[in-house]
């Protein structure tokens, strides 16, 4: 990567630590800190811990599209704006009423697509996979960041302090995007965002539809748990500000476990591994349904979960990215990310509402259950080989296309092709064995 390249990644990996950690550091918290509340109830702490879920899955593809209208950077701007006013609304707040409302707002900030849009406008086409990865793992990282620092902060400082911070966090995010990253050219943004007329093809992919439903059901019980594993730690008199002895010492356990589960994969995505992450978390949600626990009962079950987890999250996006079609891989991402964040709105308003009406140990086994519904689903799902995605620029007419497409898929390794004429642009699909030289001697003739 040069300069430039190097400076953009790390800019938006920063705006996307910052922002995700505001959003991830209320998770492990809100549960018990909002026992304080007037009108404290475990259905609107599910609304609490979930609701942002709900505006994201809503807004997440309209604001991809309105990057591409409007330009990258002004509706990044424009979502850390309401995601900070979200976060100042419910720092304020004196009812929980009032909390759910700002967490919406935060949610309604939906930019994920606009800052992968432009993380692919600033880089070369060579160097952008590596752009990407420092994203990537920037957002992980923040995971793991916020689960430990919130308890920390919300000890100090109460909910008002974790959602003020998370809106100051989010102010020091503009001028990032404004000054600090790079203007680039503006590209053809089919592999990238998403695109209003492939919607209906690819809501009914016979794959994809499979994948959608798994990450709803992946995110609606990770919101799921930490409604209910705050409180379920108040039993062992736990205080809030020692929460994070239990989470960092169980997240680097379920690291190992990833670790071990990539090792067993060597680069692939079976199937066999995928049903291991299913029945990991459904095993440990089995095992936290079961009244009388000991704390070293609930600390196995979380790492168990959170093993199946990171395995699943990690590698559910590369499939739905080997899935995709070429020059489709944006609308296929947005339709994911809005299913993701369904779920973990799903997730807190199922929580909440089973714990208000029954007990926490049937929330967790109704995510138990929900485990079952996915086995079948997960067991529709193709292997895939990984593949690599390449965008091209040339020109050329609606006669010709047929003819270029019917050479590209002679070029060695080129698997799929997708020609867009409006926009100069040519989608490949392509494995390791892709001769680029060749393809570009195709587009040139």
């Amino acid at each position: 990567m040069n300069a430039l390249e190097l400076r953009a990644a790390l800019a938006l990996a920063s705006v996307y630590v910052l922002r995700m950690m505001g959003l991830f550091m209320v998770m492990p918290v809100l549960a018990v800190a909002a026992m304080d509340y007037p009108d404290y109830s475990p259905l609107l702490v599910g609304l609490a811990v979930g609701g942002y879920g709900l505006t994201q899955a809503t807004l997440q593809i309209p604001m991809g599209m309105m990057s591409d209208k409007w330009g990258r950077k002004p509706v990044i701007l424009l979502g850390l704006a309401v995601f900070a006013l979200g976060s100042f609304v419910a720092a304020n707040a004196d009812s929980m009423a009032m909390m759910i409302v700002g967490r919406i707002l935060q949610g309604a900030g939906a930019i994920a697509g606009a800052i992968m849009a432009l993380a692919t406008d600033v880089s070369r086409e060579s160097q952008r996979a590596k752009v990407l990865a420092i994203i990537g793992i920037a957002i992980g990282f923040s995971f793991y960041l916020a689960v430990i620092l919130g308890p920390l902060i919300a000890n100090s400082y109460g909910l008002t302090g974790v959602f003020g911070i998370t809106g100051i966090l989010a102010i020091l995010c503009m001028p990032l995007v404004k000054w600090v990253v790079p203007n680039g050219v503006q590209l053809s943004s089919g592999d990238t965002l998403p695109q209003k007329d492939q919607l209906k093809r690819l809501i009914f992919s016979s794959q994809l539809w499979r994948l959608n439903i798994s990450v709803m059901i992946l995110h609606m019980m990770i919101t799921l748990l930490f409604v209910q594993l705050p409180v379920t730690l108040l039993n062992f008199d736990m205080t809030l500000d020692s929460h994070w002895t239990v989470y960092l010492p169980i997240l680097g356990a379920s690291i190992v476990g990833l670790i071990v589960m990539m090792g067993a994969a060597r680069g692939r995505t079976p199937k066999s591994l995928l049903v291991t992450g299913v029945v990991l978390m459904g095993g440990a949600f089995l095992a936290l349904s079961l009244e009388d626990h000991s704390w070293w009962w609930v600390c196995a079950a979380v790492v168990l979960f959170f093993t199946g987890f990171n395995y699943l999250e990690a590698n559910f996006p590369a499939l739905v990215s080997s899935i995709a079609p070429a020059g489709q891989k944006g609308t296929a991402m947005g339709l994911y990310a809005s299913f993701q964040f369904f779920g973990a709105f799903l997730g807190g308003v199922i929580s909440g509402l089973v714990t208000d009406i029954w007990s926490q140990e049937l929330a967790y086994g109704i995510g138990a259950a929900s485990t079952l519904l996915w086995l079948f689903i997960i067991l529709g799902v193709k292997e895939v080989s990984r593949v690599k995605r390449v965008m091209m620029n040339a020109e050329f007419d609606s006669s010709n296309v047929s003819s270029i497409e019917a050479e590209l898929l002679l070029v060695p390794g080129v698997l799929e092709v997708t020609l867009n004429s409006q926009n100069n642009a040519v989608y490949l699909k392509v494995d390791r064995d892709f001769d680029a030289v060749k393809a570009r001697d195709v587009l040139s003739a």
